[in-house]
């Protein structure tokens, strides 16, 4: 059932703000674990809860329909008895008193909150960034908009190189567009993976005919009435552009809960519960720091799915703190990687298999212990490769490389 913006100054057993994964994992979860208040889901956009990463991906492509990317049937929420207030934006919450204020005036009260709104695209701010032609990927609202536009431009610029530029990259390549992607650092995805990563990544769009820029930040940009028509490399060189794509990151969707008092700079600070430091309060998602172990957000659907369950299930009365193995994906091309841990702090990599075969796997080492994998076209060593992170296994470097052995072969560490 959905909400009309009449229906005011209501309680709720437990409010969820924000409709993406975490979100509506939240709803699912807390009926799973038997609770059986009202619950509302307040999300700032129009749709229903659907799966953002095919956004930049099949989405984009138009090789998925929207409706194939509901993360619910249509009947879930009625059926779950989760009221969806679409087309909302949290603006205040008053702790204390257990309110939250929407944009559009409304007041309810709650027992229970839980904030996963998710983070907001980082602008450029360049001279030249208000022009009209310039496109971000976060939400469907976003790709319709870039998909509107696609058809009358040839000379797409793509600023970033995480793995949203290069998705799109792919993408544009696939329809024939001239694509100039421009990276600040001097390699792609260099917070993220390691350098082998990187140059792989970098040959595979460079012999697909992008043009990639690495140590070149954008100055500003240039248009013709009002819509942008090139990039201005801070080296001066001046790059045509009919669309600018930005992929640089997101700035976490905090701000209500930080004026009200939560603890945090980098997103809200929660514990192992996923809870915060204001009563009744949990945060989620891409907007969550933990506060224990490496002090970090995540962004990934796997981060906000499980920290949902977690705050879920506390809600319920159920404390089991959230530790979960982090894991990531992205399609590019016909290539497929897939991430198991997280490589922060790594002093050594082993490659395991050949770039050149185009199926290989990059494992990360701290002090000997394995962190985490980068897997490319290699699911068998995703799979296998999990054991070894949950276990911090310690195995010679020259076994790791041997592809005649698969990895749930090597040590006692791995059963």
């Amino acid at each position: 059932m959905t909400m009309t913006r009449e229906d005011n100054n209501r309680f709720f057993d437990c409010i969820i703000v924000g409709g993406g994964h975490g979100g509506a994992q939240t709803a699912a979860a807390l009926r799973q674990s038997g609770f059986t208040g009202c619950i509302a889901l307040i999300s700032a956009e129009p749709e229903v809860p659907y799966d953002r990463p095919s956004l930049s991906k099949e989405y984009l492509a138009g090789k998925k329909s929207f409706e194939r990317m509901h993360l619910r049937p249509p009947d879930f929420w009625t059926s779950r008895q989760v009221e969806l207030m679409l087309g909302r934006r949290v603006t205040i919450v008053d702790a204390a008193a257990h309110v939250v204020v929407t944009d559009f005036g409304e007041r309810f009260s709650y027992g229970k909150l839980v904030w996963a709104a998710g983070g907001e695209p980082r602008k450029l701010s360049c001279p030249g960034s208000e022009l009209a032609g310039i496109c971000y990927i976060r939400n469907k609202a976003d790709c319709d908009a870039l998909v509107e536009v696609l058809p009358g431009a040839e000379r797409i610029v793509i600023v970033g190189g995480g793995y949203v530029g290069l998705e799109a990259a792919a993408v544009f390549r696939e329809i024939g567009k001239e694509v100039t992607l421009v990276e600040a650092l001097d390699r792609v995805l260099a917070r993220v993976a390691g350098e082998p990563v990187s140059r792989f990544y970098e040959a595979e769009h460079r012999a697909h005919g992008v043009d990639i820029r690495l140590n070149s930040g954008v100055g500003s940009l240039e248009g013709s009435n009002g819509r942008v028509k090139s990039v201005v490399l801070a080296t001066g060189e001046t790059i045509p552009a009919d669309i600018v794509v930005v992929g640089i990151g997101i700035t976490p969707s905090a701000g209500p809960l930080i004026e009200a008092g939560a603890e945090g700079s980098n997103g809200v600070d929660i514990d192992e519960f996923c809870q915060t430091s204001l009563p009744d309060i949990y945060c989620i998602g891409d907007c969550a720091r933990l506060r224990h172990g490496r002090g970090i957000r995540i962004e990934s659907v796997q981060n906000a799915t499980d920290q949902a369950t977690t705050a879920a299930k506390a809600i319920c009365g159920e404390l089991k703190p959230y530790d979960a193995t982090p894991w990531f994906w992205s399609n590019q091309y016909d290539l497929r990687i897939q991430t198991v841990g997280l490589n922060y702090g790594f002093d050594s990599v082993v490659t395991r298999g050949s770039p050149n075969s185009r199926s290989f796997s990059v494992i990360y080492l701290k002090d000997g212990a394995v962190l985490a994998l980068d897997c490319i076209n290699a699911p068998r060593d995703y799979v296998q490769g999990r054991k070894l992170v949950d276990s911090s296994a310690r195995i010679d470097r020259d076994a790791l490389s041997d592809t005649s052995k698969q990895l749930k072969e090597l040590g006692p560490e791995v059963p």
